[in-house]
């Protein structure tokens, strides 16, 4: 064989054999990681654009630039839930002595 059959050859088994660790490392690992599906969105991170909802049927503004679809408020257009930054403070009674 020739050094560039050779090299294609092994330029191949490279690609196959790195498509095959991305696909085991991603059956191992969820995309969302730790966090579950958006409900409001389904985990898509759009929902119908206000716009979309007008009565004359056109669709399209700045919010959405004309697809009909704009990021979702629940989960800020990411798709997962995400946890709510929150300050527990506990305080002591205040005891009459």
């Amino acid at each position: 064989m020739s050094p560039i059959v050779l090299t294609q050859l092994a330029t191949g088994l490279g690609v196959l054999a790195g498509a095959a660790l991305v696909k085991s490392v991603m059956d191992q690992k969820t995309m969302a990681g730790p966090f579950p599906r958006c409900p409001s969105c389904n985990g898509t991170g759009r929902v119908s654009c206000l716009c979309s909802r007008w009565s004359d049927g056109d669709t399209g503004c700045r919010t959405c630039s004309g697809s009909g679809r704009m990021a979702c408020s629940s989960c800020g257009g990411t798709g997962t839930g995400r946890p709510l930054p929150a300050q527990l403070s506990v305080r002591t009674p205040n005891r009459p002595s």
